[in-house]
């Protein structure tokens, strides 16, 4: 079955910061915050969230077709996604911009400050889904604001069932372009965070947002995560991690474990679990793309 990822490509610089960022920020100085934070660690990872979850999906063994832009220095990013077997026939290369840079910054207690430079992302939109694409199924993952109008559009459009994850892109739109998107969408996922900025811009809860699609994930970090359907809730457990190294990327490893289970026709509840599992893995390495994952019979 062939999974359309719309999404990022990106470069990660991931830096460890040995502090808490509470400890430096003044809540009552935030109108003239000057702030400066030493980081020790510091490298360079393949990311975006389409990078990701395609990388997720090839761990489970299940075929990942991107849609996304790279920028003229993509071409390591480009020969890396083929060595790992990700179909790449979707990935365009923008001549005249850099590929979509992400500067993540950790805390020791697993908060993250980013800053990301869109560069090639922002022509994701001159990458569109056909109806003769193929696909069984597809996400919208943070892009540029015109690609995930349109590919949400476009996989309605096709008659391809798709999930809306806005993650951090969520901010762009207002409450009736969030409602177009749930209209459209078959299923939708967002952690804990996101979802309350939903249901803050949309004025619905959880519970109705719920009730206009197939299914709702809202995801808890540790805790697990909440499963929606039909206005009722399911909390799947978190599984216990081995080690707590580095949260970047574990939103991805999920969504990627969400559309296989999806993809095989599985139980919301089930695809969740699985989810789970796969973040789990992911936090105990470093970037992304680093982790290994077996689905095991008992899957």
């Amino acid at each position: 079955m062939s999974i359309l990822i719309c999404g990022s490509l990106a470069f990660d610089t991931i830096m460890t910061f040995e502090g808490r960022f509470a400890e430096q920020i003044l809540p009552d100085q935030l109108h003239i915050l000057n702030v400066s934070f030493l980081v020790p660690g510091l490298r360079r990872e393949f990311g975006g969230c389409a990078g990701n979850i395609a990388y997720g999906l090839r761990q489970l063994g299940a075929e990942a077709r991107p849609v996304a832009t790279l920028g003229n220095d993509g071409q390591d990013y480009l020969d890396r996604l083929q060595a790992l077997g990700v179909d790449t026939r979707h990935v365009q290369l923008a001549s005249e911009q850099y590929t979509a840079q992400a500067m993540i910054m950790t805390d020791r207690d697993n908060n993250q400050i980013t800053a990301f430079h869109p560069g090639a992302m922002a022509l994701a939109h001159h990458n569109p889904i056909g109806a003769d694409s193929g696909a069984t199924l597809g996400i919208v993952s943070p892009d540029g604001r015109d690609a995930m109008l349109q590919h949400a559009e476009q996989f309605h459009a096709a008659g391809i069932p798709f999930v809306f994850d806005p993650g951090q892109g969520l901010p762009m739109f207002n409450g009736e372009e969030l409602l177009r998107f749930v209209e459209l969408a078959d299923w939708a996922a967002l952690n804990d965070y996101e979802a309350r900025l939903l249901c803050d811009r949309t004025g619905l809860d959880l519970a109705a947002l719920s009730q206009r699609l197939r299914g709702l994930v809202v995801t808890l970090a540790d805790q697990g995560c909440d499963v929606w359907q039909a206005g009722v809730c399911t909390r799947v457990p978190g599984v216990p991690a081995t080690a707590v190294v580095d949260p970047t990327g574990c939103g991805d490893a999920f969504r990627a474990a969400l559309l296989f289970g999806l993809s095989q026709g599985w139980a919301l509840a089930r695809c969740a679990a699985l989810g789970n599992r796969m973040g789990a893995e992911k936090i105990a390495h470093r970037g992304g793309q680093n982790y290994r994952f077996q689905l095991g019979a008992d899957a």
